[in-house]
């Protein structure tokens, strides 16, 4: 067997994959009861390999033909993929349902990142059956925080770090979100930019009075980092205002997800390396591995969005979003993972 682009442990490791074998010891538990009755492979098999880096720890992804091997070192271990060559029916790629909180932080040069508002609150999920959605949380929600008291839901980030924004959002929503990936400005820019920009379908024209009145036409275009930041944080010249934002964040992340199934599993890699030169997360190399490669699997139909919404109020002097029956609606729909 070949497998172009692996170091000599890595490519050892999916030969035994392709050769039969017990795994136990080479594979997390769910990936070899996945692999254990796989028929080994009878003739030569011609593989690739990227090898990448999350928050420090080696990652990689392996190709031969339609099937995909998910592996993080840096003693290599399969943690996840699929294998319809080997007759392995289903994919192993940590279950679902599944939520990962993405956080946009307000850090300002010289500001923590983990520790200012959350400008951005989106809960990312698959059902593991091919369907997933994206959830926008309006930042000026009044709700219970994980810190104590109560207040705007992105105050959460301020006083208790990202840990308590994403436990603030599991208790408001109930959804058991399993951890979270931040990025500040600048470092969502140079991702988006590093990347190759995102392809979207913008619905109207939107000019960002916070970027110089920057205009974002509508129609088919592909943002930079730069267009993309002032779409996703727009607000005042929207008519449905934060809302509007928030709905706006969500079709950036669909069009990013969409690009990405597009360039195949084997841009995953790369696309992490990128995220953990700039961004913070707690998920760990198998977790993300598995998620991301999970988006992949995902039917763009069964794929749906919304924002939670809630009626205006005051708190003091705070104009407040008050949490309604809309919202709850949403978030009982989403407690499969999926919003389509």
């Amino acid at each position: 067997m070949t497998v172009a682009g692996a170091p000599a442990a890595l490519r050892t490791l999916v030969t035994s994959v392709y050769a039969g074998g017990d795994l136990t010891k080479a594979a997390s538990a769910s990936a070899a009861a996945a692999l254990e009755a796989r028929t080994p492979a009878t003739g030569p098999v011609a593989a690739t390999a990227k090898v990448g880096s999350w928050m420090g720890t080696p990652v990689a992804v392996v190709t031969a033909g339609d099937d995909v091997t998910l592996a993080v070192g840096p003693s290599w271990k399969i943690v996840g993929g699929w294998w319809p060559s080997l007759g392995v029916a289903k994919p192993s790629l940590g279950g679902g349902p599944r939520w990962v909180l993405a956080i946009g932080s307000d850090a300002r040069p010289g500001q923590p990142l983990e520790r200012t508002r959350a400008d951005v609150l989106q809960v990312i999920g698959i059902d593991g059956r091919g369907g997933g959605g994206v959830m926008g949380m309006a930042r000026d929600l009044w709700v219970p925080l994980a810190t104590g008291g109560k207040g705007k839901i992105n105050a959460a980030m301020v006083m208790g770090g990202p840990k308590a924004q994403v436990s603030t959002v599991a208790k408001v929503t109930g959804l058991p979100v399993e951890g979270y990936v931040v990025l500040g400005f600048p470092g969502f820019k140079q991702v988006v930019d590093e990347q190759g920009g995102i392809p979207i379908v913008i619905p109207r024209t939107v000019v960002a009075s916070h970027a110089r009145d920057l205009v974002i036409k509508a129609g088919p275009q592909t943002l930079s980092g730069k267009q993309a930041l002032a779409y996703a944080r727009e607000r005042k010249t929207l008519p449905d205002g934060d809302f509007g934002r928030s709905r706006h964040q969500g079709e950036v992340i669909l069009a990013a997800a969409v690009k990405a199934k597009l360039a195949g599993p084997i841009a995953i890699p790369g696309a992490l390396s990128s995220f953990s030169k700039v961004g913070r997360s707690n998920l760990s190399a198998e977790q993300i591995l598995t998620f991301a490669a999970g988006l992949h699997q995902l039917n763009p139909l069964q794929v749906g969005r919304g924002v939670a919404k809630g009626a205006f109020g005051w708190a003091g002097q705070q104009s407040i979003v008050v949490l309604g029956a809309q919202a709850r609606s949403l978030f009982r729909s989403f407690r499969d993972g999926n919003l389509s």
